[in-house]
């Protein structure tokens, strides 16, 4: 009863405003050979980060229907951490020109007048492979002639106006309007999603398997879980996800399920067979989202290219996969479904390469160059972690030892009461 999305459940507030402390940590990929990438030599990366952000959550439009279900839309506020940062929003680093590149590579088929045109306004531009931006820039946007440009010599390419950065879209946003069940007429239903945006199904993707909605919204699960697996829908990576029981164990005393990602998360159809549907591939281990990024030929993966061919790896110098940094986790508490600890992650890549007729990008050989990749963790701590432990451990303890005491106090009775008969 108390994990039913019911304003009288116990769990219901931390539901609507999360409690938790989130924060997400960005680490940014800086090209240190620039000029020498653009002549055909392998890129060479350097980390630099974190930069860390302080994440807000919060529902509104709570919505309760009569088939037992809830809409809402939850909204994320960012804000920046300098004391927890190694390094602040001004600095600058030198990445991809990503608006540049990415039309490039997307113009790439158009006739060659076209890519002549645009050679040409990237000129007037001085617009160049790589550019030197701040970190602030990077990530929440940046002025740039180059939009209009692109849209007036190939409208509707990229549709859309104003600033142009990597998360210029994620902060003071919503995920979407997800519709779930409340779990009041059938327990085991609740927290999984009906809808999101309207849509039982997205259609960004070949196969109605991989175009299907599946799990939760990613905050909570059904109680009284079995350590097999959950599922989640991810609107940022669009799709829905699937983590694997790793072990059992305890945080902060509290029992817990770890899942993971399984290696076949990203893997290509060739690999793994019920992923042709995300296809076209390429090597394993990186998902092509450009069906969902306005055909920008954007790739997700896991940071470093961890559990990724190692192709991917080889191709760029800088990178160093580990499961200790790399991998992603989310520690479940099994009787309430209620996430006690997690750290999700993912990595941002390009594909960029030399496109005839573009004279800007040079001799850049073919390679899908990570931009950056990020952290979102956060877990249950303070008084609500208090909470936690007396009501979900050391109560049932409790209980299963008084259990005992009677039956053991019920005993003696039994045997007078047979021997007085």
């Amino acid at each position: 009863q108390n994990v039913r999305i019911d304003p009288s459940s116990i769990s219901f507030s931390m539901w609507k405003d999360i409690p938790v402390p989130f924060y997400m940590s960005v680490y940014l990929f800086e090209v240190l050979n620039p000029k020498e990438t653009l002549q055909g030599a392998k890129p060479v990366l350097n980390q630099r980060g974190p930069y860390v952000y302080r994440e807000f959550r919060y529902k509104t439009n709570i919505t309760f229907h009569d088939n037992d279900t809830v809409s809402f839309m939850e909204y994320r506020q960012l804000f920046f951490q300098p004391d927890m940062s190694s390094g602040s929003e001004e600095e600058y680093i030198v990445v991809p020109n990503i608006l540049m590149m990415g039309a490039a590579v997307m113009m790439e088929n158009l006739p060659s007048f076209v890519k002549l045109l645009l050679s040409g306004a990237l000129a007037s531009l001085k617009q160049e492979a790589f550019m030197n931006r701040t970190v602030g820039e990077i990530l929440w946007g940046y002025e740039d002639p180059l939009l209009d440009t692109i849209n007036m010599i190939v409208p509707g390419l990229i549709p859309f106006k104003g600033k142009f950065g990597l998360f210029v879209e994620f902060n003071n946003s919503n995920s979407g309007l997800f519709t779930v069940y409340t779990g009041m007429k059938n327990i085991s239903r609740v927290h999984m999603v009906d809808s999101w945006n309207g849509l039982k199904k997205v259609n960004y993707w070949r196969s109605s398997e991989c175009n299907m909605i599946n799990g939760t919204a990613g905050e909570m699960w059904p109680p009284f879980m079995s350590p097999t697996s959950l599922e989640f829908y991810s609107p940022d990576a669009c799709r829905s996800m699937t983590l694997v029981y790793e072990q059992s164990g305890k945080f902060e005393g509290v029992p817990i399920y770890r899942f993971v990602a399984p290696k076949t998360l990203f893997a290509n159809g060739t690999d793994y067979p019920p992923n042709e549907g995300f296809c076209p591939c390429m090597q394993s281990g990186i998902q092509n989202v450009s069906t969902c990024r306005l055909n920008a030929p954007m790739f997700i993966s896991h940071p470093h290219f961890y559990n990724a061919d190692p192709a991917l790896v080889d191709a760029v110098e800088g990178l160093h996969p580990s499961k200790d940094q790399h991998a992603l986790f989310l520690d479940v508490h099994p009787m309430t479904g209620i996430p006690m600890n997690c750290s999700i992650k993912l990595q941002l890549n390009q594909y960029i390469k030399r496109v005839s007729g573009i004279i800007q990008t040079g001799k850049i050989k073919p390679v899908v160059l990570p931009l950056l990749w990020f952290a979102e963790s956060g877990s249950i701590e303070g008084t609500v972690l208090k909470q936690f432990y007396t009501n979900l451990v050391l109560i049932p303890s409790l209980m299963d030892y008084l259990q005992y005491i009677f039956l053991g106090l019920s005993v003696p009775l039994i045997i007078s009461a047979a021997v007085l008969m």
